[in-house]
């Protein structure tokens, strides 16, 4: 299966952790899609969402994985599928120019709640792993001015600091 990451799942450790098989392909983009910190968990803070936009201008950097079909409920019962998100299929496009048709998931309406802050753990897992695969500069640094907050849950803080990407 292909998978497009943009978020935590960036991280090639927090993926693994989740489907074992995830070998990376290559970095792409969505297109006319924008990145936001808007999907309301239900942790109590906010996760990332690749927002359809429409604008030929916007663009979501990510990560094509490829895994075994074997692991997908896995990584839908961590991702909180029909929880807050839903599954998209979408076409990426790589720095060769090539598309990729890859699945990813993108925020329920539902669930959107733009004022809320994702935690600091969240935002290193993105921010990490926008770096480990090369993702360009000034988006990490678009992610890098996100304002965070810090989980109020001490023991969920230090378990997700614990993952390197």
């Amino acid at each position: 299966m292909l998978y497009f990451a943009y978020g935590s799942n960036m991280c090639t450790g927090r993926l693994r952790k989740r489907v074992s098989t995830a070998a990376l392909i290559c970095k792409a983009k969505l297109p006319k899609h924008a990145l936001h910190f808007h999907k309301r968990s239900k942790d109590k803070s906010s996760k990332a969402d690749a927002f359809y936009t429409g604008r030929p201008e916007d663009v979501v950097w990510g990560v094509i994985f490829e895994f075994d079909q074997e692991e997908k409920a896995a990584l839908n019962d961590a991702e909180g599928l029909g929880q807050g998100y839903v599954e998209k299929n979408v076409t990426v496009i790589d720095d060769e120019k090539r598309e990729h048709h890859v699945f990813t998931y993108v925020a329920d309406a539902a669930y959107i709640e733009p004022d809320l802050p994702p935690y600091s753990w969240y935002t290193r897992f993105v921010i990490e792993g926008a770096r480990q695969h090369g993702l360009p500069a000034d988006y990490i640094g678009q992610i890098e001015a996100v304002p965070d907050t810090a989980d109020p849950d001490k023991k969920r803080d230090a378990e997700n600091r614990a993952i390197g990407c």
